[in-house]
């Protein structure tokens, strides 16, 4: 199923696409506005990639952000950093904290009037300064960007971190943030866009690089790329894994297999693909958590007493989920772990009271009559459990192969599964049925019935 889902969205990630003119002749106008989350990184690395294979003149990313997540930021700054591609960063107005990352990855950056660019600190979820760790990580980050695409790398530092001085631009203890007229003349960005028309923008910025004459072809998210993103939503996946093993805990509390168990898969299974395609999550995080599902099923059904699969398998279940909602990132410290750990165990804990009381109220309600069957057929009104060997009571045969205490006999040329009363009895021994319970057929030595 989950291999199905990922085809279906991959497919669709390649539909959408707009005929492009012949190599060359095009520029591709990409949209990166509001927060940057992960899975933009599959709309931008699509567009990129497309538009090396077909020889495109430009890639325009036209920015207005005030930020978002680091992970995000990272993959999207390596997609556009080591691409073949000339990237322009259309600062439209501002391109603040992972925006400016961003920007300065690419290989030219202009600037409308009154436009940003700038504090670029790390914080955490909770809009708080990360640690030292991660702002150092970030700082070297910046700056190496900005040495790849020989931009002043100080005042990439200064954007992260306030330790850092640029004389005239922020004294140590500020973050730098430059504005347009600053920026240009720091030789960040290399041109001010003096237009006020969003469409006249657009061809001043084409003007100045030569490419007025060029097709212009304005790229947008295609509709699987709006549902990963939909669903790599933290909340999203939050509620994916609650609904997925709700699912499944209905699914094991009643007999065969229904509505519950089909829910929670396809639940879990848009979890783990959307996680795949943004490249959150590999198959190794997807086989972590079917083992331990699996270990927690043998557990339930083939063990007596929990914990014994039961436990491991849980802890595998969470690290693969776990795995899955840290990503690619390279920055683990507690924080960081801390941060995906807390709406994990929100989630876990909420799924459990949920699970109880739906469990104790639903059965209570007409609805539950349409998923369960209440009738019971029981032994003391008369219902008997028959295989239709009953008429074998008695009957005389051998033992086909060693009895210890199960095995197969042969009664009137028929081969059966039959157990004996617990004693062993080898093979071609006679033996006679004693009797039958639903299936189960009890021997005993033909002498000693």
């Amino acid at each position: 199923m989950m291999r199905g889902l990922c085809f279906v969205l991959a497919a669709g990630l390649t539909l959408g696409l707009s005929v492009s003119p012949s190599a060359g002749e095009t520029v591709y106008v990409v949209p990166i506005r509001g927060t940057i989350e992960k899975g933009l990184a599959a709309f931008v690395s699509r567009v990129v990639d497309e538009a090396e294979e077909v020889g495109a003149a430009a890639v325009i990313f036209e920015i207005d952000t005030p930020g978002g997540a680091l992970d995000a930021a990272l993959t999207l700054r390596d997609a556009i950093l080591y691409s073949d591609v000339n990237t322009i960063a259309f600062i439209n107005p501002r391109a603040i904290s992972a925006g400016a990352l961003i920007s300065l990855a690419t290989g030219h950056i202009v600037m409308v009037e009154g436009g940003t660019i700038g504090a670029a600190t790390a914080v955490n979820m909770q809009g708080e300064k990360a640690s030292e760790k991660i702002i150092s990580y970030f700082r070297n980050e910046m700056k190496a960007t900005a040495e790849k695409t020989d931009r002043p790398p100080e005042l990439a530092e200064a954007m992260v971190d306030e330790d850092v001085d640029v004389p005239g631009l922020a004294p140590k203890g500020k973050l730098l943030t430059l504005t347009t007229e600053e920026a240009v003349a720091q030789k960040v960005a290399e041109y001010k866009v003096a237009a006020t028309q969003e469409e006249e923008k657009l061809r001043e910025v084409l003007r100045f690089y030569g490419l007025e004459g060029a097709a212009v072809i304005h790229q947008s998210v295609n509709w699987a790329e709006q549902v990963v993103r939909w669903l790599t939503h933290p909340y999203v996946a939050s509620l994916l894994l609650s609904l997925g093993f709700l699912g499944l805990i209905f699914e094991i509390q009643s007999p065969g297999w229904g509505v519950g168990g089909t829910i929670g898969l396809i639940c879990l299974g848009f979890f783990f693909g959307s996680h795949l395609l943004v490249e959150l999550a590999d198959w190794s995080e997807v086989l972590l958590f079917l083992i331990g599902a699996l270990l927690v099923v043998a557990d339930l059904f083939f063990i007596s007493g929990f914990g014994v699969l039961g436990i491991p398998g849980i802890a595998l279940m969470f690290a693969g989920i776990f795995l899955s909602l840290m990503g690619r990132s390279e920055l683990w410290t507690w924080g960081s772990v801390g941060e995906i750990a807390e709406p994990l165990l929100l989630s876990f804990v909420v799924t459990v009271v949920l699970a109880v009381l739906m469990l104790r109220s639903l059965p209570r309600t007409s609805a539950w009559s349409w998923l369960v069957l209440h009738t019971e057929e029981k032994a003391e009104e008369g219902y008997r459990a028959t295989s239709g060997y009953e008429d074998l009571v008695g009957a005389k045969g051998v033992a086909f192969t060693p009895l210890r205490p199960g095995g197969t006999g042969v009664f009137e040329g028929r081969r059966l599964s039959v157990a004996t009363e617990g004693d062993f009895i080898e093979k071609d021994t006679p033996i006679t049925i004693l009797e039958v319970e639903g299936n189960r057929i009890v021997v005993r030595k033909a002498d000693e019935a």
